[in-house]
């Protein structure tokens, strides 16, 4: 078993478990949301410069542990002080050692809008990102059918969630693009191996049609590789161990942001 069938079929057992009735928890909601009005997808767009997704991360599978005792709160704060147009929190648990309680602490520190990483596999999934605060829900392909993509994704959008949807190959792109994603994450690291290949998003960049964000995603470790994925089309990149384990995060936040072609 991969590791992201592995992870998916931890992530679909306990979807299985949750017993919540759908529509009472979306009742729950306030009728207007804060986080509604800090958008992800403008946040990204019209920017003369490559927008930064900053993630709180405090490990993975692959790499292990980055950094078990960051407080979000402060990182957050970091981050919003080096420029990054959104923040990107995890909150698995086991897998990642995040938090629903890592986004929370992270939105009330800051103003920029939050992506909610996780392996969404069900609308409580995407109903939940919305309680905690967060501005967007991750849709990952390679984890979910279509007829989850899009029922996921028009849930997201009836709440006032932006969707990122995540591929890794042509196919998941097409499957992206046929659902009409506004967002699509390039990642670069294969999540059935967690192999990273540099040159993954670079050779999909030219794919992704106008009007489509262009996310690069993993591996971005510096302000070459920023300018290679601006010059291949990308409107933004979400980094998070380079980020995370930088002496001075904000002085590699700021590297980052570099010129996009005019």
């Amino acid at each position: 078993m991969s590791y992201l069938e592995s992870i998916v079929a931890w992530h679909r057992k306990r979807a299985a478990s949750d017993s919540r009735e759908i529509a009472r928890v979306i009742k729950q909601l306030p009728r207007e949301r804060p986080s509604a009005q800090r958008s992800f997808a403008n946040a990204l767009q019209q920017r003369s410069t490559l927008a930064v997704i900053a993630e709180v991360k405090r490990r993975s599978p692959s790499k292990g542990s980055i950094d078990e005792s960051l407080d979000p709160a402060t990182l957050a704060r970091e981050y919003e002080m080096g420029g990054a147009a959104c923040l990107s929190v995890l909150t698995d648990t086991p897998h990642f050692g995040g938090s629903s309680a890592d986004l929370v602490a992270a939105r009330a520190a800051t103003s920029l809008p939050i992506l909610r990483k996780d392996f969404t596999v069900s609308e409580l999934d995407v109903v939940d990102a919305a309680l905690m605060g967060a501005s967007a829900v991750l849709l990952i392909a390679a984890a979910l059918t279509d007829e989850e993509l899009i029922r996921f994704q028009e849930l997201a959008v009836s709440i006032e969630l932006d969707c990122v949807v995540e591929v890794h190959d042509d196919v998941e792109l097409d499957r992206a693009l046929a659902i009409g994603a506004k967002i699509v994450g390039v990642n670069q690291r294969d999540l059935r191996t967690f192999t990273v290949d540099q040159d993954r998003a670079a050779r999909m960049g030219e794919r992704i049609p106008a009007g489509v964000v262009a996310v690069a995603e993993s591996g971005v470790r510096g302000i070459s590789d920023a300018q290679r994925l601006a010059a291949a089309g990308y409107q933004a990149v979400l980094v998070g161990e380079h980020l995370v384990r930088s002496a001075d995060r904000v002085a590699a936040l700021r590297e980052l942001q570099v010129a996009l072609p005019s």
